[in-house]
């Protein structure tokens, strides 16, 4: 039986990294990715601020350095979890697996934020770091999961399992393919200016791009933008879909309303970033509901498969009594 002091710092360290990628957010938005030092700096950059321990009074850097001091704390915090796990809970192999999947991803997280300052900002390492913060967050909603009692209705959910494995899917993909079109942006260089990047290639157009509707092949940011918003609308229609039938059903209805409440809010906020100017407050609002919309959809999924406790509880023959 997991403890409530387990839970309550399962449940602390996925709200803890909820936060970080929102402060990841900021970070890119006030063009502090490169506040401890520019491309190339290596050891001086990273683990170092500028050559030194603590970041000195440029705004710059302690933002960027604040994002750090939080990545060390959740990486202590998970790599805390998976220790008790493994000490306390070592019957429980999905807590187990999950909880030591999650401290070296986050170690893996570490160093790719350390090779996206390396490399000036590369839009594919914005986008692996984005990725893989989705996944420590999945992993997490997996660790609070198996800290408690699942009450599933498996004859009503084993259909709904297939569309909430490809809802989450492309979710993920939209989510990570935002990151990489903001990763376009260059925010942090010296040479940057607002309408560089992907993010202004379909000018203040929505739905519509350029004039048409998803004119692909105009240009390689047209194309990158445009990947963004055809992920989008996969996503938008099987998140509708998952949440009709699974209300229909009755099952995970809170998941359900609230996957589908973040959804028309990031689509609304969305849209206002490319129709009105670029506000860097709507910026981290949308990274914020993207995140939001992945754990809810996530976290749907997984109401849908009974605990893997429970299912073995179920299937394990009861013992014989001794005469």
């Amino acid at each position: 039986m997991v403890t409530p002091g387990y839970r309550r710092l399962a449940l602390s360290t996925l709200v803890a990294t909820f936060l970080l990628v929102i402060v990841g957010g900021i970070v890119r938005v006030s063009d502090s990715g490169l506040g401890c030092g520019p491309a190339g700096s290596g050891l001086n950059g990273w683990p170092f601020c500028n050559g030194d321990v603590v970041p000195g009074v440029n705004l710059n850097s302690i933002i960027e350095y604040s994002h750090r001091a939080l990545a060390g704390a959740v990486g202590i915090m998970m790599i805390v979890l998976a220790v008790l796990a493994w000490r306390r809970y070592r019957s429980n192999t999905v807590l187990v697996r999950a909880t030591i999947a999650s401290a070296v991803l986050v170690v893996a997280q570490g160093l790719l934020g350390a090779a996206t300052v390396e490399k000036d900002l590369d839009e594919g390492l914005v986008a692996a770091h984005l990725g893989l913060a989705m996944a420590l967050l999945a992993l997490l909603l997996i660790v609070v999961r198996a800290c408690r009692q699942s009450t599933v209705d498996s004859r009503q959910s084993t259909g709904l399992r297939p569309l909430a494995l490809v809802t989450s899917f492309f979710v993920l993909c939209t989510v990570v393919a935002g990151g990489y079109m903001a990763g376009t942006q260059n925010y942090g260089r010296a040479d940057y200016q607002v309408g560089d990047g992907a993010h202004h290639a379909c000018g203040k157009e929505f739905p519509s791009c350029n004039g048409d509707f998803m004119p692909f092949g105009d240009a390689r940011l047209v194309d990158i933008h445009l990947t963004h918003r055809a992920f989008m609308y996969i996503a938008t229609l099987l998140v509708i879909s998952l949440v009709v039938l699974s209300l229909r059903r009755g099952v995970a209805t809170r998941f359900a309303w609230l996957a589908l409440g973040i959804l028309g809010a990031q689509v609304l906020v969305g849209a206002l970033n490319v129709w009105l100017d670029e506000y860097e407050a709507l910026i981290v609002l949308h990274l914020g509901l993207g995140t939001l919309l992945w754990m809810s959809v996530f976290g749907l999924t997984l109401q849908l498969y009974p605990a893997r406790s429970e299912a073995t509880e179920r299937n394990t023959p009861p013992q014989a009594v001794p005469a």
